[in-house]
């Protein structure tokens, strides 16, 4: 793809377009990911989006089965779970990078996505964070901090519970409680996240005024060599086991409110997906938790102001 460099955003309306016909040519030839060096042999002084990029997918066998994953950097680990419908392929290279550079960042495919094996029976937040757990147990990692955006933020919310001498601390961004008391995500930002459509994406995971931070998230998960996202099938028993955690049927969801982990709960103020009431909710919940809303921020906050999002992940979980 060239002459990328070369756009300028003017405007709302033109940018959703450029992001619409970005979004279509990269799907079609992708992007260089520049740098071919290994990124989990890079300094944390050196950590780029380009050796984000070029980290090799590596799997490990665990009690749950087969794990994919990506990890970079050194120093304390820092477990990164996605969400609803993603890969490891869609965080955002700069976030990961910036976080590397204090933390050995460790991000898996959820089950079913990937190389990750997918889960018997009817899929559940609860039976997610078992396998996170596994792979936390198979990999060596102790006790690391564990950030989980979206319905990563549930998986990590059950892993907490289940698995509290696993869990330092924990980042919670963009999330809800699993007590059955959450507001539901209003419907026509869930048909649009599940519509395959990426200008409907892209809409909901940034406000409408920050479409030159959405154009520059679509270019860089594209960086990433054969970058692709959860299958059809994996989507459908996702959005089964939501509405199970929403519903407060998973057995992890109503003891959140016993968690003695260090907790952050973080959000964008303009979230279309999860209403921040769902945020303060969730805070006031758990002892102690601290609450962050990034101002003019959607759900894909975390994407659009990487730089101090980064360093108050650096900072709580140190």
């Amino acid at each position: 793809m060239t002459g990328i460099t070369a756009i300028r955003v003017a405007g709302t309306a033109t940018a959703r377009g450029l992001v619409v016909a970005l979004c279509a040519a990269l799907a079609l030839v992708g992007c260089s990911s520049g740098s071919a060096a290994s990124a989990s042999g890079a300094s944390t002084a050196s950590m780029t989006p380009a050796a984000v990029t070029s980290a090799p997918v590596r799997t490990v066998r665990t009690a749950d089965g087969t794990v994919g994953y990506r990890w970079f950097g050194t120093g304390p680990a820092l477990v990164l779970i996605t969400g609803y419908g993603a890969s490891i392929d869609s965080w955002d290279p700069t976030l990961l990078a910036l976080l590397a550079r204090s933390h050995r960042v460790v991000v898996p495919d959820n089950a079913g996505v990937g190389k990750t094996s997918p889960l018997p029976g009817p899929l559940s937040i609860d039976a997610m964070a078992q396998q996170a757990s596994a792979f936390i147990t198979a990999l060596g990692l102790g006790k690391p901090a564990v950030l989980g955006w979206s319905m990563g933020g549930m998986i990590a919310q059950a892993l907490a519970v289940l698995h509290p001498a696993q869990v330092s601390s924990l980042v919670l961004a963009a999330t809800q409680a699993g007590n059955g008391k959450a507001q539901p995500v209003p419907p026509a930002a869930a048909a649009a996240l599940s519509s395959g459509n990426g200008e409907a994406i892209l809409s909901v995971l940034f406000p409408d005024d920050q479409a030159a931070a959405a154009l520059t998230y679509a270019r860089s998960i594209h960086a990433y060599p054969g970058y692709y996202q959860a299958p059809e099938s994996a989507e459908a028993a996702q959005s089964a086991a939501i509405a199970q955690w929403q519903a407060g049927k998973d057995p992890a969801g109503p003891r959140v409110s016993k968690l003695a982990i260090p907790t952050l709960v973080a959000d964008g103020s303009q979230d279309a997906l999860v209403p921040t009431a769902n945020d303060r909710q969730l805070a006031a919940l758990i002892p102690g938790a601290a609450l962050h809303l990034y101002p003019d921020a959607g759900h894909a906050f975390l994407m659009q102001d990487e730089t101090e999002f980064a360093a108050q992940v650096a900072s709580f979980t140190k």
